[in-house]
């Protein structure tokens, strides 16, 4: 499961998901990619249940990519606690995730594989996604 090595402060606000995503839009890596069309918060299980398969189903033919990483914990009281006595301890670590990020980048495959394991991918996540490929002149996704 993916989490930090180390934290400054261990528990954070929830904060916002508001507006487009302005870095991490362009496809760096692979030449496929997956993209975010709504914001969501994306746990390191999910991204973990993704990966696996993506990379099941191209039987770990070509290469795979995660470019998004859970840097915000989120913390939860006990069941059954009364209200008050402090923020909860951490449950989980999560991505925040915004319209037009790229998730997951693949390289090395066909397009019809990359596309059927890519949808397989997000089935997985908690938001809608689209397959993308790389432009001919290096500039970014292309729909």
């Amino acid at each position: 499961m993916l989490m930090p090595k180390r934290v400054k402060r261990r528990k954070q606000h929830r904060g916002r998901m508001t507006g487009k995503v302005t870095k991490g839009n362009k496809i760096a890596y692979g030449e496929y990619a997956l993209v975010a069309e709504g914001s969501a918060w994306v746990s390191s299980n999910q991204i973990e249940a993704a990966r696996i398969a993506m990379t099941r189903f191209i039987k770990r033919g070509g290469q795979v990519w995660i470019d998004i990483f859970p840097h915000k914990p989120i913390t939860k009281k006990p069941a059954e606690t009364r209200m008050g006595s402090g923020k909860g301890s951490v449950e989980y670590w999560v991505a925040v995730v915004k319209p037009g990020r790229v998730l997951f980048e693949m390289a090395g495959v066909s397009e019809a594989d990359a596309r059927e394991a890519m949808r397989l991918a997000g089935y997985k996540l908690p938001i809608k996604t689209k397959f993308v490929k790389k432009e001919n002149n290096n500039e970014g996704a292309e729909g």
